[in-house]
């Protein structure tokens, strides 16, 4: 009996023992995340000569970013007013104080602030070792991953498998279906002046139907009621998302069954659901023996089957969860990067009249009276040079971000491995040094020599990333946008209502805050 008290005694004992070992090794491993290692990082970028703020335990400057933000959100600005503190506030206050290349911090990790243009063009030229963030928030992938999420030989073998579908030649095919929706969006508006001189019209939520339609028609050969509700839902994940992005993540926090986890999850769901049954439905066309359709999915399924069939191996395809993925990337970047296009052209036309002259004068002349159609869409040289001053001042996407795995060196810096890098293009796109003192002017002039001519050969001209995974979808969007406008010009005069409200703020992307209040009046 004795003896047995003692071996349950020992027993005992080796447990505690081993609990308190346990304890220690997380406890440490969780001092050495939220401190040690964090001050380890701040004294290396340190002692290279970069200027950043100081870490502050766990939160970083978390708490500051988030307050700076909700200020900035508040209330608009001026027409005048220099539009970077208010879309990137923390940032434009960091570079401000530090110099164009510092750090600030998320929670434990360093985030390197770059707009130097050689920098961002070594990121950009390597993907392999600046690759996109796998860490942070992982419900921010619930809106879409496909293409731009995936890294090394995957992305290589999704990008070899989606090319066709942007393929010039494709395209061409689906200048129709670009009409036939901005024709029924100009027919909207015709009818609302039916009996009036002039219309006063938010037209940001009309811009985002067409561009929806447009995504509809060409991606799955269905109208925009069809599709209405995959795009209500993915715009309603996307401020559930920026929203979640601007608080500190903690590992695990997702499963915590909090209302807004709840929804993220059941709109991922349901998104999913009816995607595959688009997909489901065509797949089952397309092996009766009815030929793929000249959409994007139908080439999309076409290139995937064909890849498989001459590799010999499913693993050398897309599986059915890849395709929907792309199919909700086709659908979310595909009508965002549109119809924020589209607005910031109509906002900035609506105060420059003699630009929207000059264009309208550009389109008669190349259309007359007839429809645009994609040869015409190829001559708008003024249109062109407008839509790259508009991607300029306002870019769709204001930063991205590259994260490193090991230590890496970029320029004349070693950077310790984990740390995430800003590449701002928003500032790179202001930046006075490149494109001088006029750099906040609406200047479509500057680019009448080309991109090239106008960055004076360097990398700060990027709406649309650059290098090897330079986005997919730019020309598709540059055409429907050029349908869209040349239409618009033909039809209507515009400029800003009174009561428009000047807000530039970013929900993934930069949108208005409070809509695109303009008045029409038809020609």
């Amino acid at each position: 009996m004795e003896q047995n008290l003692s071996m349950i005694r020992v027993c005992g004992d080796v447990a505690v023992v081993a609990m308190v070992v346990v304890a220690v090794v997380y406890g440490w491993r969780f001092f050495n995340w939220v401190w040690l290692n964090p001050r380890k990082k701040e004294r290396c970028l340190r002692d290279q000569g970069l200027k950043g703020n100081s870490y502050k335990l766990l939160y970083g400057d978390v708490k500051e970013i988030v307050k700076m933000i909700t200020e900035a959100y508040q209330k608009p600005i001026n027409l005048t007013d220099d539009i970077v503190p208010r879309v990137l506030s923390f940032a434009h206050k960091s570079i401000t104080t530090h110099g164009k290349n510092c750090f600030t911090w998320v929670g434990p990790i360093p985030i390197l602030h770059v707009t130097d243009p050689t920098m961002i063009r070594e990121m950009l030229g390597n993907y392999e070792d600046f690759q996109k963030p796998r860490g942070g928030n992982p419900l921010t992938r619930l809106l879409a991953r496909g293409l731009v999420d995936v890294e090394g030989d995957q992305w290589v073998k999704h990008r070899k498998i989606i090319n066709p579908a942007f393929h010039v030649e494709k395209l061409k095919h689906m200048v129709p279906a670009f009409y036939v929706s901005c024709d029924e969006m100009i027919k909207k508006w015709e009818g609302s002046l039916m009996n009036e001189s002039s219309y006063e019209v938010d037209v940001w939520p009309h811009l985002q139907t067409l561009a929806s339609d447009v995504i509809s028609r060409t991606a799955f050969s269905s109208s925009f009621v069809e599709g209405r509700k995959i795009f209500e839902l993915q715009r309603e994940q996307a401020e559930l998302i920026i929203t979640a992005s601007r608080s500190i993540y903690i590992p695990g926090s997702r499963f915590l069954p909090t209302k807004s986890n709840k929804r993220m999850k059941a709109i991922a769901k349901e998104v999913k659901g009816l995607i595959r049954g688009i997909i489901d439905k065509r797949a089952t066309e397309m092996k009766a023996g009815k030929s793929s359709k000249d959409d994007l999915l139908g080439i999309l399924l076409d290139s995937n089957y064909k890849e498989i069939e001459q590799r010999g191996n499913t693993k050398f395809g897309l599986s059915i969860d890849d395709v929907i993925e792309e199919c909700k990337l086709f659908y979310f970047a595909g009508q965002e990067t549109t119809a924020n296009l589209l607005v910031w052209t109509m906002i900035l036309l609506g105060q420059h009249q003699n630009w929207q002259e000059q264009s309208r004068e550009e389109v008669l002349k190349v259309f007359g009276e007839r429809n645009p159609d994609i040869d015409g869409l190829s001559q708008l040289k003024i249109i062109n040079t407008i839509f790259l001053e508009v991607l300029r001042l306002y870019p769709p996407v204001v930063a991205m971000s590259r994260m490193i795995h090991k230590e890496t060196k970029l320029g004349n810096l070693t950077l310790p491995a984990k740390t995430i890098i800003q590449l701002h293009t928003m500032l790179s796109h202001y930046d006075c040094e490149i494109w001088g003192d006029n750099v906040k002017e609406f200047n479509p002039e500057r680019f009448s020599q080309g991109v090239s001519k106008a960055t004076k050969g360097q990398t700060s001209y990027i709406p649309f990333g650059g290098g090897p995974r330079v986005c997919i979808g730019q020309n598709f969007a540059m055409l429907e946008a050029k349908m869209a406008l040349a239409m618009i010009l033909l039809h209507f005069t515009f400029e800003l209502s009174p009561s428009y409200s000047h807000a530039p703020h970013t929900i993934v992307t930069l949108q208005p805050q409070f809509g695109a209040h303009l008045v029409l009046r038809k020609i």
